[in-house]
Order: C-alpha cells, then structure tokens, then sequence
C-alpha cells in the first residue's frame, strides 16, 4: 500500500461504510464463538493497518492485553495517533511471539498482501502457534480472482479467494474451521459492474474503490453501510451464510489438547 492509502485508512475507519458495516459483520460472526460476558482475553490483530480495529476488538478482550503487528511504520504511527500502546513492527509470517499466547487472533484482508506462493499458508502456521488450545482465529480475505481489477493493482493484492481454497489452507495449518462464510453479497454485482466493466472503458475513477466518497455523498455512504448492516443481521442467525460475495471469511479454532487420564 502506498502512504496515502494508510492516510485514507486513517480518516476513513470510523465512519466510511464499508468499515462500519464490515465491523457489523465480524461482530454477527465473532458475538457467538466469543461471549463478550466472560473471561478476559489477549488479542492480537496480525496486520493492523491504521489501527481502529485495535480499539473495536476491545468488545472481546474484555481487559486483557491487545497487540497490534503490522510492517509499515506509517499505519503504526497512526495507530499510536489512536492511542493504541502495544504495537510491533513485523511481519504476519514471523510473528515476534512466544507459543500459544493468544487467546483470538484477527487478520483483516492481510493474508492476500503476501507475495509470493505459500506466504499466505506460513502466516497460518504462525497463526497456529501463538494461539492457545480453543483460541480463535479471525481470518477475512478478498473474494473470487475473476474480480481482480485495478482495485487490488492499488492495493497490492496478491491473490484473491475462495471458501474452498481456505478452508483448506486453514486445515492445512492445524485450525479448525468453525464457521465459513462470503460476505459483502448484496453488492457484489454493483461491484463486479464497476470494476470489470466501467473502470476498463474509463468511466468511473481507476484505482483502489476504499477512497473518500465525492462531495455531498453521504446518503450513499448511509445507503452502502445499511446493505451491509442488513448482512450482519442476517449473519446473527445461527448456521446461516451467504452464497457469494467481495469478502470471504473464516473463524477457527486451534484444537484443544486432550487430557491425559
């Protein structure tokens, strides 16, 4: 990502739709693996961007101890801006951590910025090891490769997914997959149209489509937040997923150890 992305981030998470109702999502998804009535829990949040998942995550951690990792200093400076402490400059395949540390471990849109092939099945892997037994992972990537556009050119996107191809790689690297499912459905063809066919003829704006909305535009951003928060509560329903969508998402567990009699 380029130092004006992270500027974007920065002043876009809080209100921009597709963070506010992305967050309504993983919030439907994470409530019932991750009661927010108990325990406290360590969090680390493995490529943190700019930082206000750093502060959403709070829901879960209750007041135990949450890390962020991310390897550009720029978005960890805005991270400090947010007044987040625990941060670390690193990459997601080598996670600067002991073993079986964590109790829930997110990675937003992170795995699919690895170049190169098996980058993304290594960051699993660490992943893996610095969760503890029954510890949860958050993993939520890009969808579909046939939507690769100048969208992912801008943002480095080095491969996009579908539920099959994680759901095996997470198995490959030890988790359990609790529950799967794509997201951002309902605008999946608005953006498939956009992308594929008026970026490529010039007629909308090239680039990146995370970007601020054009002057006077904020019923479209109430619009796109209200067809993602329509996701979310769809997503409340025990068992239910989407079919498709611009995200795909997987919540898994490390397997606990057995008890020796």
């Amino acid at each position: 990502m380029k130092a004006h992305d992270y500027q974007w981030l920065y002043e876009l998470e809080d209100n921009f739709w597709w963070f506010v109702g992305m967050r309504k999502i993983t919030e439907a998804l994470l409530d019932p693996v991750c009661s927010t009535e108990f325990k406290n829990r360590s969090v680390l949040d493995a490529g943190c961007g700019t930082g206000v998942n750093l502060q959403w995550v709070q829901r879960f951690a209750g007041e135990g101890m949450i890390t962020g990792i991310d390897v550009s200093p720029d978005a960890l400076r805005f991270c400090g801006e947010r007044g987040q402490q625990y941060l670390g400059c690193a990459s997601v395949t080598d996670l600067p951590f002991a073993d079986e540390v964590f109790d829930l471990v997110t990675s937003f849109d992170v795995l699919c910025q690895l170049p190169g092939t098996g980058a993304d099945q290594k960051a699993l892997s660490e992943m893996f090891r610095v969760l503890k037994p029954g510890g949860i992972a958050f993993i939520r990537l890009p969808a579909f490769e046939w939507m690769r556009s100048g969208h992912d050119a801008d943002l480095s996107t080095f491969q996009r997914y579908d539920l099959n191809t994680l759901a095996d790689r997470v198995k490959a690297a030890g988790l359990n997959p609790v529950r799967m499912t794509y997201a951002n459905s309902l605008l999946l063809l608005p953006a498939a149209f956009r992308r594929l066919v008026l970026k490529r003829i010039g007629v909308a704006d090239g680039g990146s489509d995370v970007k601020p909305l054009g002057k006077n535009l904020d019923w479209l951003n109430r619009i796109l937040t209200a067809a993602l928060n329509t996701e979310a509560r769809w997503l409340r329903k025990p068992g239910s997923k989407l079919p498709a969508g611009l995200s795909c998402i997987c919540i898994a567990e490390k397997p606990r150890k057995e008890t020796v009699l």
